[in-house]
This record gives C-alpha cells, sequence and structure tokens, in this order.
C-alpha cells in the first residue's frame, strides 16, 4: 500500500495516510485511459450539425432552359450544387457521435488515473477544506501553502463553501467523489484531494 503526508490548510504536515491498493496501486492500462478521454470528449459532441442536399432544397423543379441551342452548359435544375442557392454536396447531417464503454472500463481507467497521479507524486491529501465563509483570497492562500497552481480538487459533500471560493480561480476545478472523472484528473497537473474525498473514493471504487 501507498503512503502519501496529509497536510493541513497551512500546508504543514500533520501525519500520513495509507491508500488502498484496489485504488491507487492497480496496474495502470493506458490504453483503458487513453479511451475513456476519447470517449468523453466524443460524447460532449453536440451532432447538430446539418446542411441541405439538392433533393432538400425547395424549388429547382424546372429545368432553367432547354437542353440545347441557347449556348449555356445543359442544367437540370437551379438546385444544382454548382448554383447559389443550390443544395450542399455530400452535406453534413445531425448524427450521434458517442462512444460507449462499460462499467467494469470506465472503473479500472479512472483507477488507472488515479494510481499514476500517486506514481507520479502528484496526488496531495489535506485533512479538511472548510471555510467559515466564501472567500476566493482564502482558497487561493490554501494552494498557495500547498505549492499547487494547477489542480483538479475532490472535496466531500460538506465542502460547498469550498467550492464555491474556488469557482473564480481558472487553472483549478473542484469537484464531489460522484463527479470525477478522468479526462480531469489528466488535465490537471496535480490531484487535492480531503481524507474524507479518500475515504469516498476507496469505498466507491475498490
Amino acid at each position: 500500500m501507498a503512503n502519501v503526508s496529509v497536510y493541513n490548510m497551512e500546508g504543514n504536515e500533520v501525519g500520513t495516510l495509507e491508500l488502498s491498493d484496489a485504488v491507487f496501486g492497480v496496474n495502470v492500462n493506458e490504453h483503458l485511459v487513453h479511451l475513456a478521454v476519447v470517449s468523453q470528449l466524443a460524447n460532449k459532441r453536440q451532432g447538430t450539425q446539418k446542411a441541405k442536399t439538392r433533393s432538400e432544397v425547395s424549388g429547382g423543379g424546372r429545368k432553367p432552359w432547354k437542353q440545347k441551342g441557347t449556348g449555356h452548359a445543359r442544367q437540370g435544375s437551379t438546385r444544382s450544387p454548382q448554383w447559389t442557392g443550390g443544395g450542399v454536396v455530400f452535406a453534413p447531417t445531425p448524427r450521434d457521435y458517442t462512444i460507449k464503454l462499460n462499467k467494469k472500463e470506465r472503473k479500472l481507467a479512472l483507477k488507472s488515473a488515479l494510481t499514476s497521479r500517486v506514481n507520479e507524486n502528484k496526488f496531495i491529501v489535506v485533512d479538511d477544506l472548510k471555510f467559515d465563509e466564501i472567500k476566493t483570497k482564502k482558497f487561493q492562500n490554501v494552494l498557495n501553502n500547498l505549492k499547487v497552481s494547477r489542480a483538479l480538487v475532490v472535496v466531500g459533500d460538506d465542502s460547498t463553501n469550498a467550492v464555491k471560493s474556488a469557482r473564480n480561480i481558472p487553472a483549478v476545478k473542484t469537484a464531489f467523489v460522484n463527479t470525477i472523472n478522468v479526462y480531469d484528473i489528466l488535465k490537471y497537473n496535480t490531484v487535492v484531494a480531503t481524507k474524507t474525498a479518500v475515504a469516498a473514493i476507496e469505498e466507491v471504487y475498490a
């Protein structure tokens, strides 16, 4: 089992925490991690782009001029793609970009991402993140004390003030245990988690 230091909000080490190998000590499956990121990004796409083909553009039923004798190239419709107001060749249509992963794959990908952060010493545990008031400056001071800039901060359900205090810090994202995902874990340089959040992660994903 991996042991990590536990810090307080002032950045002082106040103890150690033993992490569960079932979540933070798995064999990192890079292929699954890649699939999870691709799936998450693909599932965000709306797929609502649409343009009309020549069969969908209204009008153009009459031949613009006779076939022969005008000196013009022969034309069958004013809604052909070469005409202004005509249809689009190979027009984009609405589609579903969803890439599905089964539950076991998603779970293992998340655990692999967390394990990689622990192995890289980019997983920091704090004993608590409780604020009496919503104050961005106080949250920024905590990050400075921990020597962290770009971070994903995972908190327990009782840290509402901490979440609201971090909203205006551009390089920081807060998440509850049930909203963490592989993309965010890899996107941010450091994962900061409270002891409560770590316990919840181990309970849910072990």
